[in-house]
């Protein structure tokens, strides 16, 4: 039995101001949803807000929900400032922090603006994967790479989570590669419930044959949704941005119309082996993405629920 997860996500900054984000927060966090993610973006002409920004806001505010970023571009920053960040908001925390990261997309603005080479993104992000995890766990490293050459260094406190999870992102062939040697999850992004399929199979096929194993629920997936029509005057713009940044029909990947259609995309989603959810709402304004959100809690969260129970023992646990 699969252990689905419902989690909600944001990409731009879709509120008035810091009051309402913070009452949707609340919401999430008393609605019982899994967990909040923030998508990265350093620069954009966009209102975005900084991701390890809002982890660390998220571990002061919340006192349950985990919290992670969807996902965080690693050769786009110091590994080693990261692994202190991420070591630092998972201690206080006391162990919610889900780090996933990725390489960056190549057409995204960072690389023009900030002058930075997209060729090399590959080589250090995977620098930078083993910087992090050896810091994680390690009392003192050595590493001499390409960008990185650490001597003797050490941070403390260790994450709380004495194995942090350490999700990838991406569906290149490389993404699989580093997926099954570095990750303990995948995190999809636009990938439709076959790619993303494809995707776990590939994975668990290289991770077997580099002798490691990535739990059958560490698989997950991103889904903008909305309760709606598909043609709702407010979706037009997000269609037509979706169909920009990937070449591909958001008809395959939005979900869209009541709670059943939406668990509907969900199963499709599981049958393909994906049990953990981001559900962004395709809303903007105060009251949209709050009403949106209630919804997802009182609608999809209740069928999810009894589509997917959670095993007895799980939970006694909680």
């Amino acid at each position: 039995m699969s252990k689905v997860a419902v989690g909600v996500g944001l990409m731009e900054f879709p509120f008035s101001g810091p009051a309402a984000y913070w009452r949707w927060v609340d919401l999430c966090e008393q609605g019982g949803l899994d967990s909040i993610w923030q998508t990265d973006r350093l620069v954009s002409p966009l209102p975005f807000l900084e991701c390890m920004s809002v982890m660390a806001a998220l571990a002061g505010r919340t006192k349950r929900i985990k919290f992670g970023v969807n996902v965080l571009s690693l050769a786009m920053r110091d590994a080693v400032l990261v692994a202190r960040q991420c070591a630092t908001i998972d201690f206080l925390s006391n162990g919610r922090l889900l780090p996933a990261f990725g390489i960056g997309s190549p057409l995204g603005p960072e690389w023009k603006t900030l002058n930075l080479d997209p060729k090399t993104r590959g080589r250090k992000t995977d620098e930078g994967l083993e910087v992090i995890r050896r810091l994680w766990s390690e009392d003192s490293v050595d590493f001499k790479g390409v960008h990185y050459h650490l001597s003797g260094a050490s941070l403390a406190p260790k994450p709380v989570q004495p194995d942090l999870p350490m999700w990838i992102g991406g569906s290149s062939e490389a993404a699989v590669r580093r997926t099954a040697r570095f990750g303990t999850g995948w995190q999809a992004g636009p990938e439709t419930p076959a790619q993303a399929a494809e995707m776990v199979a590939a994975i668990k096929a290289s991770a077997e044959a580099q002798g490691r194993h990535i739990d059958d629920d560490h698989y997950g997936a991103g889904i903008p949704y909305r309760f709606g029509r598909p043609d709702d005057p407010g979706l037009a713009p997000l269609f037509e941005a979706y169909r920009k940044r990937t070449g591909r029909d958001p008809a395959d990947y939005f979900a869209i119309g009541d709670a059943e259609a939406i668990v509907t995309r969900i199963a499709e989603y599981v049958a393909g082996g994906i049990s953990k959810f981001i559900l962004r709402p395709a809303a903007k304004g105060d009251d949209d993405v709050m009403a949106q959100t209630r919804r997802l809690i009182d609608e999809v969260l209740t069928l999810v629920k009894a589509r997917w129970p959670k095993p007895a023992k799980r939970l006694a646990a909680e």
